[in-house]
């Protein structure tokens, strides 16, 4: 396994882990020779875990706990039973009134920075109007809006109130908001009226009234003229300009404690197969959980500027809140991230001097594909870290990273999702980086890979499993009655234990581990199980293909169809010799068993909105399933790509 980066003395020292272990050891006695033993005692003493991170970051409750942890039975479970806090209260505590909380950039050229002190000010005007309007603890909120500091605004001031949030983006449809937003009964609605993206205008003006006359539950409607500074006339006289909703004197901002099992936000699944699941997490879950993960696993730090590249649609725009809890300044982006130039990011990150710079792992390809030298062109100095999710990170995507954009940069790959929003598996400053693989299991998740029967195994293909509850798994899916969504998402297979849908192998000899993709869209070749990971990977290293999916097909009889669709980049045609160098290499890298039975040329590959490969819809359609129950289009970032998959399965 080839080592790309292993943190300096002075990097580990400074870091939050260590300032953690030296805690543990003065104020508990304990003391752990490495990473692998402090993860040991996390998931062997849960509860002492988790009280030591409520003690550590001195966690205000405004009344005390009675218990910390209900059951080990999950999903039945609840933490810190009679505790009540705020969410918001705690990232206002990090508030220096004249330092900058938020950056704000977009892709017509907007730049803004926001102190704590104007962040504040906002948050109390919005929570005084909200509460003019009845909004209250339990009440929800809606947002339909793009990454600006607005939604970061307005979600404050709804969580400050005890209210509940939940958030779109603007490139969602009609059908997809109202399919999410619907459920929830929403009070208020604050939308935009349009955006820019990839250099053109998006008008919303049609498509926020049509999500008002779908939602019955509304009371107001606040409006952010965003696109064209007089949206405001294209609407009645009903909507709300958030402008002056700000220059409305909040006073002083007030918090609502709250339980600390009481719901934070609403996010929901893909829905790319039907209804999205609504999932509600805890306020004081997601506050410990995001505390643990910025501090132990990002080493984030006061005054660093964290970035992410997100909309208020993936979950990474929540995550990406937290780092006000660590004292450091969000930095906003609206836009395409390859507009107006492949490496407007990295132009990005040198103008801000960004010091941990999160995006998706296709993005990360995406630069690699082109073979774009950034270091050349950019200074990047100020990047301590780079992390990256969204989808596995393939091998040569590390070493593209360290070859190409920083050499000693520490590359944070991690695997978690909308269902805890967190991460399982991330980074550490104790342990090395290495070539294809995610560092560590976080602490706290007691997390395993399971065989078909089963049984824990390292060095081989499992099922990722956590057998012990953690405080930001859901609480409850919205209107689940007996929780019987719930308990079919993740603990049908092993019961008593959340089964995530992924297949990971952990390394005995380093303790990290590679995801190989979705376990529900595995190839299972003849009984030898392949992640769709190794193939990516694969055809990855063929420069002509820009993207593919490969899709396993059990058939009748016991026979198998395996087809591999591949996008190949502009001028280039699907030819015998790339098909041979595409056997070659899946051969070469792997076994004759991860040949595809075809090749087939596609236009485009589908993906969700939030930009993961829809591999088991596909799947559904080629197997004939009848498509309103295989795939929602309108969950879709290209719906137009389907119809050559419902057209080939016709010749199937």
């Amino acid at each position: 396994m080839k080592k790309l980066w292993e943190a300096s003395g002075t990097f580990k020292q400074k870091s939050h882990l260590t300032a953690y272990c030296n805690w543990l050891k003065r104020n508990q006695g304990l003391s752990f020779n490495n990473y692998q033993d402090l993860w040991d005692w996390s998931i062997e003493n849960i509860e002492d875990f988790w009280v030591s991170i409520w003690n550590y970051f001195k966690i205000k409750s405004h009344s005390q706990y009675n218990q910390v942890l209900s059951s080990y039975n999950m999903p039945n479970c609840t933490w810190f039973g009679g505790a009540t806090l705020n969410y918001s209260e705690h990232i206002f505590r990090q508030s220096k009134p004249s330092q900058t909380a938020i950056y704000f950039s977009n892709e017509t050229g907007i730049n803004i920075e926001i102190s704590w002190q104007e962040l504040e000010e906002k948050v109390a005007s919005m929570v005084s109007y909200l509460k003019s309007l009845g909004v209250k603890r339990k009440d929800t909120v809606v947002a339909f809006l793009p990454n600006v500091p607005e939604a970061t605004i307005a979600f404050l001031a709804v969580n400050s109130l005890g209210a509940i949030w939940s958030s779109t983006s603007p490139d969602f449809g009609t059908e997809s908001v109202v399919n999410r937003f619907a459920q929830i009964e929403p009070k208020v609605l604050i939308a935009v009226d349009g955006y820019s993206y990839n250099g053109k205008p998006y008008d919303k003006t049609n498509t926020v009234k049509e999500i008002v006359a779908s939602l019955p539950t509304l009371k107001k409607v606040i409006l952010l003229p965003y696109l064209n500074e007089n949206a405001l006339d294209n609407f009645s006289d009903a909507y709300e300009d958030i402008n002056t909703i700000f220059k409305i004197d909040g006073g002083t901002l007030q918090f609502q404690p709250v339980d600390f099992n009481h719901p934070i936000w609403v996010l929901y699944s893909s829905g790319t197969t039907g209804l999205p699941k609504a999932i509600v997490h805890s306020h004081g879950g997601i506050l410990l959980e995001h505390f643990k993960y910025m501090a132990f696993h990002n080493d984030v730090h006061e005054g660093e500027r964290y970035f992410w590249f997100t909309t208020t649609g993936w979950m990474m725009w929540n995550f990406l809140q937290s780092a006000l809890l660590m004292g450091a300044s969000i930095v906003l982006y609206d836009g395409c991230p390859t507009y107006p130039k492949f490496d407007s990011l990295w132009n990005f990150s040198d103008d801000l001097s960004i010091n941990h710079f999160g995006t998706s792992a296709p993005y990360l390809v995406a630069n690699m594909k082109k073979q774009i030298d950034i270091k050349k062109a950019h200074n990047l100095s100020s990047i301590r870290s780079i992390s990256s999710t969204g989808a596995p990170l393939p091998a040569e995507a590390f070493d593209y990273v360290y070859n190409h954009i920083k050499n000693d940069v520490w590359l944070c790959s991690m695997a978690g999702g909308t269902d805890v929003c967190t991460a399982f598996v991330g980074g550490t400053p104790f342990y090395n980086v290495h070539s294809g693989e995610i560092q560590c299991r976080a602490l706290g998740v007691s997390l395993y890979a399971l065989d078909d029967l089963g049984n824990p195994v390292e060095d081989d293909l499992g099922e990722m499993v956590i057998n012990k509850p953690m405080p930001s798994m859901p609480i409850y899916f919205w209107n689940d009655k007996d929780n019987a969504r719930y308990k079919s998402s993740y603990f049908e297979d092993y019961p008593g234990k959340w089964r995530h849908g992924d297949f990971i192998k952990i390394n005995s000899k380093t303790n990290g581990l590679t995801i190989y993709g979705r376990s529900d869209a595995t190839l299972n070749r003849h009984g030898i199980r392949i992640g769709t990971s190794e193939i990516y990977s694969a055809v990855n290293k063929i420069k002509v293909i820009e993207d593919s999916l490969i899709i396993n097909l059990e058939l009748e009889g016991g026979k198998h169809f395996m087809p591999l669709f591949v996008k190949l980049k502009n001028g280039y045609g699907l030819s015998e010799e790339i098909k041979t160098k595409i056997n070659k290499q899946l051969k070469s890298d792997y076994s004759p068993r991860h040949v595809p039975d075809e090749i087939i040329e596609v236009q485009d590959i589908p993906y969700t909105i939030s930009g993961k490969k829809m591999e088991a819809p596909i799947k559904k359609i080629l197997l004939k399933m009848p498509i309103e129950k295989s795939i929602n289009i309108d969950a879709m970032r290209n719906p137009e790509s389907v119809q050559f998959f419902i057209e080939f399965a016709k010749k199937i």
